[in-house]
């Protein structure tokens, strides 16, 4: 089966009489109820249970090995190659499956807020909730938009179709299967909706490298002089918290791109993590959680509809789905000038990394090829050992190429705008997890809305023994002895073995890097070459 075939099939799939376009908000909430596939909140907000996938799948996650890409695609356990043939076979299983469903829900809308780049993209999906889903973290098309909107890339959705390993060569039932060449994402056997949010944003951190343009995992914000901050980190360093300034306006929360013309969006929408959210904590979230707002796996009462976000009997990873708009403090459309600063968020429960250290254009190479954290594994049971994590670019599971592509076009944009970059401390402090305390937000406020100030580029420094990293010797607002970690520890030989740890994990993980150059690779400080 070729392509043309391939094209045929979608025709015929999106001209049936059970097909539905662009339907509104409260279409699809009507649909989505009126189908069993979700309630209401008290708040108004959509509730869904995604079953037995409550996250992203990366084991059933694959792109076709296809002639047009093969040699640009960085393969391994994150990049699975698939053939064709597998694709095909399933593909027209899918299409036909869905074609017996009484209703399809069709959303056409963009990625990127950025119109010199725009992708314009389609999504067919078997269930009302997940067009919702669409329609609220995609950018949703004005009207003379939709008139002549023409979709490069396609989503087909089909949750309730589950594959057969063994006939359709996948590694389980689920399986998510991008082609690059016949620009497709094929979605199957999961009902988690994040699956069609970061397939998109594969797609554009395969695409728009070639544009010349730098696409980002990260939050970016913009304060009133025009000057933008970029927010780098993985789950659990702070990056949404520190990122929502009541002084600044949010540019977006997780996916963006730095062309020539500055910053800009990819999305059109938040996905908030709910886990534990409070009005106090979190406002902007929590005001967000209203009529229109997806909520996935959130644990409600039956009977009053009244959410219990502390519940995470589904699971942890709880989420809300809503559009930038439901924030009032935001830019809109979601563009801006280029970033004067640029935060590494970490959360070292080592307790050896500086709270706040400035890096040099290699030394940000390295840390942003690092992309370190570390996940605290079952402390609801009383362990204590900190579990390190590094994931290549503060996100690792969405980049199809080379991780150094992506590295190179940082210090790129480093040194043609001049960025300041900073890495931020946001774990423990006086001792590892267990001995040491949590950095206080307050302090982490003061030292990140320092660097934002440019208060600190050109403050006096001393450098880390152990890492290389060049720490201020003072920030306003911030006790001295916090500033360097060795100070903060009482048992200075536990602070040398701790870090000598450390440095080790990120000396092993550097490893799998082997033609970085050699001035980033001796960036990790004089304990790490």
């Amino acid at each position: 089966m070729n392509s043309v075939d391939i094209s045929n099939e979608l025709k015929e799939l999106l001209s049936g009489n059970n097909v539905q376009v662009q339907l509104s908000v409260p279409q699809l909430v009507e649909k989505a109820t009126s189908r069993g596939e979700a309630t209401l909140t008290v708040d108004g907000a959509l509730r869904a249970e995604t079953g037995k996938y409550t996250g992203r799948s990366p084991k059933d996650k694959f792109i076709v090995e296809e002639d047009s890409s093969k040699e640009k695609i960085d393969w391994g356990k994150v990049n699975q190659p698939i053939s064709s043939e597998v694709f095909d076979n399933l593909y027209v299983k899918v299409v036909n499956y869905l074609k017996e469903k009484d209703e399809l829900f069709v959303f056409k809308g963009f990625a990127g807020a950025d119109k010199d780049s725009q992708l314009s993209i389609q999504v067919v999906n078997e269930y009302a909730w997940h067009n919702l889903f669409c329609h609220q973290l995609f950018i949703r098309p004005t009207v003379e938009e939709l008139a002549s909107h023409v979709s490069e890339f396609t989503i087909v959705s089909a949750p309730s179709f589950k594959a057969d390993p063994a006939v359709d060569g996948t590694n389980s039932e689920t399986f998510i299967i991008t082609s690059l060449e016949k620009k497709i994402i094929l979605i199957g056997g999961t009902e988690y909706a994040g699956e069609m949010k970061k397939s998109i944003f594969g797609i554009m951190n395969y695409l728009l490298p070639e544009q010349g343009i730098f696409p980002m995992h990260c939050s970016a914000n913009v304060g009133e002089e025009g000057d933008v901050a970029l927010f780098f980190g993985l789950s659990g360093t702070g990056k949404t918290t520190l990122s929502a300034d009541s002084d600044r306006k949010l540019i977006g929360d997780d996916e963006h791109g730095w062309s020539d013309n500055g910053v800009f969006n990819i999305e059109g929408g938040c996905y908030a993590k709910t886990i534990n959210l409070s009005a106090e904590k979190e406002p902007e979230i929590y005001g967000a959680i209203k009529f229109g707002t997806v909520l996935e796996n959130v644990a409600v009462d039956p009977d009053t509809r009244v959410c219990d976000y502390d519940n995470g009997s589904l699971t942890e990873n709880t989420r809300a789905a809503y559009p930038l708009h439901y924030i009032e403090n935001i830019v809109s459309p979601s563009v801006a000038g280029h970033p004067k600063t640029i935060v590494f968020l970490t959360a070292d429960a080592f307790g050896v990394l500086p709270p706040i250290s400035k890096l040099t254009k290699e030394q940000a190479m390295y840390h942003f090829l690092s992309g370190f954290t570390s996940k605290l594994a079952g402390t609801e049971r009383g362990v204590t050992e900190p579990e390190p994590v590094f994931s290549t670019c503060f996100g690792s599971p969405f980049l199809p190429l080379a991780a150094t592509v992506y590295a190179e076009q940082l210090g790129k944009k480093i040194d043609e705008h001049g960025a300041q970059v900073f890495l931020v401390n946001t774990g423990w402090t006086g001792g590892e997890y267990g001995v040491g305390s949590r950095m206080k937000l307050s302090y982490t406020r003061t030292m990140v809305r320092a660097a934002i100030e440019g208060k600190l580029n050109d403050v006096d420094t001393i450098q880390d023994e152990v890492f290389g990293l060049h720490i201020p010797v003072t920030v306003e607002g911030v006790p001295t002895e916090v500033l360097n970690p060795r100070d903060a520890w009482a048992d200075k030989a536990a602070y040398e073995q701790k870090a000598k740890e450390l440095a080790d994990l990120f000396n092993n993980n550097f490893k799998k890097f082997v033609d970085v150059d050699e001035a980033i690779l001796n960036q990790g400080g004089p304990l790490v070459k």
